[in-house]
Formats: structure tokens, C-alpha cells, sequence
């Protein structure tokens, strides 16, 4: 049934406009029009005094609602992991499956297909985070699963491409081959450079390749230095990366989180990223991944050693920091978390409220507080 937003402010991606009403139904968004022009026989959302905005778009998500794709590598974790976070303003993601033994690396594609066929609200892709990266950066990754990509890995990512929605990897220069590289980018998958101590000349040779982003930037890479700059450096001054922020102050400070907002070359830009676990959504305060307890304690999600495993955070809260905290203006926030990874992702009809994109939508009140979420057109959440 054909549906009118009527009443709201609406940030089409570009730009804010007032006193305009949104036709769309489950196919995605028809138009935008004089109030007075919206068609009599639709079914009308009033939404005085609140924000249209597009939904969020996250490309890295481990896990929400009590599930972590690791742990529950299927379509009903998938799920339920797109549920957690839609009560955050998130309308597209990633599950994202970290450095695990290539059994379980089955299990998540096969999983993915399914999600993917069965339509799943939220689900977008896959992003598959290792397992081929360097030991010098492996973070919270299992350094006992961490390998080469050799032809057979290279081999099954190439035939499940395209089968599964977004296809991305996060991949270092240390275990996978230009080569390589190449072949998945023009497969169709999206290379992300990550958890590498790689050389900014090196990280350029991989763009030229086929890579096309970084991963949680500063995180797990090697440092910009006045001598070499590294892939910090190289994603910040090579517009053809795109690179993931996880803005929620642990793993990057706020200074770190303006200076690079305000020097990335274009036109690759700075998305936001949750790193979302599993706790994201519950109270629980520890989980288990690859065998070892992940404690959260004040914001932080930590191995026992302190080692930050994945951020307890939000799409939601991400904006509001990078808003509140760095004064980034509310468009800008919002299209961080909306349009530029929704193009980095080459998701075309995500991350923007114009006529034939999805009827993915948020509104929000003036102190960016989330009063209701659409996915296809349907409400999928509504504040208390």
C-alpha cells in the first residue's frame, strides 16, 4: 500500500527541506512533494516537528542482540544480528565474520546466501575480516588462525561472489598477493586493507590493484610518520580509499577523529563503522569469541590483557559523537553514517530518500533521539 510522510523535515542525503511530504511503498520511494500534491488515497505518517533521514548503513558488524556471526555462523543469527540494530537506526549492514577456520568461513557464506535469498530486512552482504592478515596486527584476532590466502581461498571467494549481496575483505598486503587482489576486485568484491603494517608506498601498489578501502582506520595499521606515512597516511591522502571510522572514542580519540575528517582526499570519504558485538543491544557483560572471554566494562569490550575486542556501540551513537564531540554539522554526520558507506559499499539505492531508492528511512527528534525506523517501507521499530 502506497504510504505519505507527512509533517517532518526531510535530509533527502544532500540536503534538508521543509514542508514536503514522502510517497513511497514497499518497492522504495516514488517522489517527494508540496504536501498539498500528496496523493489522497495513501496511508499517512505524520511526523510533525521530527527528521526524515536515510537509515544507516554499517559495513562492519560482528555481531547484536546476543549473537555473534562467529558463534552462530547462520540465517536465523543473521537475523536476529539486523533486528539488534535496527533499534539504533540501522537499516543495512554487514554481518561481519572475523579470523576463524575456514569450516566456519563456509558456514557464514552459506549463511549469507540464505540471508541474502530469503530476503532478510537489513541484511546487505557479508563483510569477511580475515583470515589472511599480518600477525604484527592482529588485534583481537586468533594469531593461531591468522594464514596466507592460498589459490583454494582465493578460489571459493571468487565462485561465491555476487551470491551472498555486498562482498567485502578485509585483507593485508602480508598474506594476500596484488595478484589476488585483482582477481576478487574484479570478481566483485570489495577489498579493504586492514590489520597490516604495510608501507603507504605498498598500500598505494594494492590500490592500483583493486583495493578500495580501509578498515577501521588507525586501528590495527600501521601509523602516518613524517618519515613513513603508512597506510594511515596513504588512505588519508589516496582519494581511492574509502576508510571505515569507529567513532566511539575508545579506539580512536576525538582529536585523531577531526584531523582525519578534515584532511581525507576525495572523493573516497570517511564512513562510520560500529565494530559492533554481540552485547550491542542486550546487559550482557562477556561473551566468548574463538575461545577466549571478551569483558565488557566501561564502554570497552576487552580481552583479559586489555586488547579492545570489537566496540560496545551503536550506529546511532557514533553520529551523535562525531556531531556533538567534533561539531561536524548534522548533514555531514548523517551522511557518514548513511550515503558515503552506502557508496563505498556501491549500494546505489541506499543511504538517500530520492525517487527509486529503498524506502529505508529514520526519524528522529532535535536531539537525535531515534522515535521510529523503516526498512522497505515498513516500521520495523518504534520508541516506547
Amino acid at each position: 500500500m502506497k504510504k505519505v510522510l507527512k509533517g517532518a523535515r526531510i535530509f533527502d542525503g544532500e540536503t534538508t527541506r521543509e514542508g514536503l511530504a514522502l510517497v513511497f511503498d514497499e518497492t522504495g520511494i516514488e517522489r517527494i512533494v508540496a504536501s498539498h500534491l500528496a496523493p489522497s488515497d495513501a496511508e499517512v505518517i505524520q511526523a510533525d516537528g521530527l527528521l526524515a533521514a536515510p537509515g544507516f548503513v554499517d559495513l562492519q558488524v560482528n555481531g547484536g542482540g546476543g549473537v555473534l556471526l562467529n558463534n552462530d555462523p547462520s540465517r536465523i543469527g543473521i537475523e536476529m544480528i539486523c533486528r539488534a540494530h535496527q533499534q539504533f537506526g540501522t537499516t543495512s549492514l554487514l554481518p561481519t565474520l572475523i579470523t576463524d577456520r575456514p569450516d566456519i568461513v563456509k558456514e557464514a557464506v552459506a549463511a549469507g546466501r540464505e540471508a541474502f535469498e530469503a530476503g532478510v530486512p537489513g541484511f546487505l552482504g557479508l563483510h569477511l575480516e580475515g583470515p589472511h592478515l599480518a600477525l604484527s596486527r592482529k588485534g583481537t584476532h586468533d594469531p593461531a588462525l591468522i594464514r596466507p590466502m592460498d589459490d583454494a581461498d582465493c578460489d571459493f571467494l571468487v565462485e561465491n561472489a555476487g551470491k551472498f549481496g555486498v562482498a567485502l575483505t578485509t585483507v593485508a598486503p602480508e598474506s594476500v598477493r596484488r595478484q589476488q587482489v585483482a582477481r576478487l576486485s574484479r570478481a566483485g568484491f570489495i577489498v579493504s586493507l586492514g590489520h597490516t603494517d604495510v608501507t603507504c608506498a605498498v598500500a598505494r601498489e594494492y590500490r592500483l590493484a583493486g583495493a578500495s578501502m580501509a578498515t577501521h582506520l588507525f586501528n590495527a595499521m600501521s601509523p602516518l610518520k613524517h618519515r613513513e606515512p603508512g597506510l594511515v597516511g596513504a588512505a588519508l591522502a589516496d582519494g581511492g580509499l574509502s576508510c571505515g571510522l569507529i567513532a566511539d572514542t575508545f579506539h580512536v580519540d576525538s582529536v585523531a577523529m577531526d584531523v582525519a575528517i578534515r584532511s581525507k582526499a576525495g572523493p573516497g570519504k570517511i564512513f562510520l563503522v560500529t565494530d559492533a558485538m554481540s552485547v550491542t543491544g542486550t546487559d550482557d557483560s562477556r561473551f566468548e569469541l574463538n575461545g577466549r572471554t571478551i569483558y565488557r566494562r566501561g564502554g570497552r569490550l576487552t580481552l583479559e590483557d586489555g586488547t579492545l575486542a570489537g566496540a560496545d556501540t551503536d550506529m546511532l551513537t557514533c553520529v551523535k559523537n562525531v556531531y556533538t564531540l567534533l561539531g561536524v554539522p548534522l548533514e555531514e554526520a548523517l551522511r557518514m553514517a548513511s550515503l558515503y558507506p552506502a557508496n563505498a559499499a556501491g549500494a546505489a539505492t541506499k543511504g538517500r530518500l530520492k525517487p527509486g531508492a529503498d524506502a529505508d528511512f529514520v526519524l528522529l527528534d532535535d536531539h537525535l533521539g531515534l522515535k521510529a525506523t523503516y526498512i522497505g517501507g515498513q516500521r520495523v521499530f518504534a520508541a516506547a
